[in-house]
């Protein structure tokens, strides 16, 4: 029998961990898959999708998590939800995923943090949409920090909450206006990443009153966010969590694969000396 196969599509694709995590992730799980990155242009699909339907599944990212969704027969709840999809799995039936939430919300569970009571989001792109709807659908008292530039973009997310996530409570501010005490602060921006490693989204004293931080930035491994609020005596969480996590819930959609903590903590530490050899 050969080897099933499997892939990452995007465009441009670049550099990737996705090779390097779902081989680790096959082979924990003693399962046959092999693992390739292909470059996918959103007017390429029409011309493509023959060859990506005779794949087992694939994963699929920037800028094809909507593109992709015409060409697929069924979605699942959350993909539908949201309307992107970043994990396919073929078959009778080629149905559509999405596993961010699943890595955001698992990265947070295997750290003893739970989404609940008053969550902070820092950002209002696509990942910060993510968390915003995984905090409304907990029922949590939401708050989107921003800046003065993205107050259109952020007061936009917000009517969309509202209107898909009922009895949602979400408030509105500038990034320098935030204040108060928060069980959990969630930083979407790319601020604090490789090279400019130094930069810190808010200033250390709003860390102060923070029980919980989760940085979604997976390069460096602990940022200077995720170090400062540690040494606050915070439980903060890095971003490689989340996207190893998201690829092994992908698992658990293509094999019904469940694995355990410490095996996942060992691959993101892994995955993170990985990445270090690259940049």
């Amino acid at each position: 029998m050969s080897k099933r196969k499997f892939a990452v599509i995007g465009h441009p694709i670049g550099h990737t961990m996705s090779p390097f995590i779902h081989e680790r992730l096959f082979a924990l799980a003693q399962e046959e898959g092999s693992y390739t990155v292909l470059d996918v242009a959103p007017e390429e699909f029409s011309t493509k999708i023959k060859a990506l339907n005779e794949l087992a599944g694939y994963n699929v990212t920037i800028p094809n998590k909507q593109v992709i969704i015409p060409f697929l027969d069924r979605l699942d709840p959350k993909a539908a939800l949201y309307g992107s999809v970043n994990t396919v799995r073929n078959g009778a039936v080629r149905e559509g995923f999405t596993t961010d939430p699943d890595g955001f919300l698992k990265a947070l569970e295997a750290n003893g943090v739970t989404l609940k009571e008053d969550v902070v989001i820092l950002g209002c792109g696509g990942v910060a949409r993510t968390f915003a709807f995984e905090a409304a659908l907990a029922g949590c008292e939401l708050t989107m920090a921003v800046r003065p530039e993205d107050q259109a973009v952020c007061q936009k997310l917000t009517e969309e909450l509202r209107e898909k996530v009922g009895g949602v409570s979400v408030n509105t501010c500038l990034i320098q206006e935030l204040s108060g005490d928060h069980h959990l602060l969630v930083n979407a921006t790319p601020v604090g990443m490789y090279p400019k490693t130094d930069a810190v989204p808010v200033p250390e004293k709003v860390l102060s009153h923070c029980e919980n931080v989760f940085d979604a930035v997976y390069n460096p491994l602990a940022t200077k966010l995720v170090q400062l609020a540690r040494a606050n005596g915070s439980t903060a969480i890095g971003g490689m969590a989340m996207l190893v996590w998201q690829a092994a819930v992908s698992h658990e959609i293509w094999d019904g694969t469940v694995y355990r903590n410490d095996d996942i903590n060992e691959l993101i530490e892994d995955s993170a000396r990985e990445q270090a050899k690259r940049f």
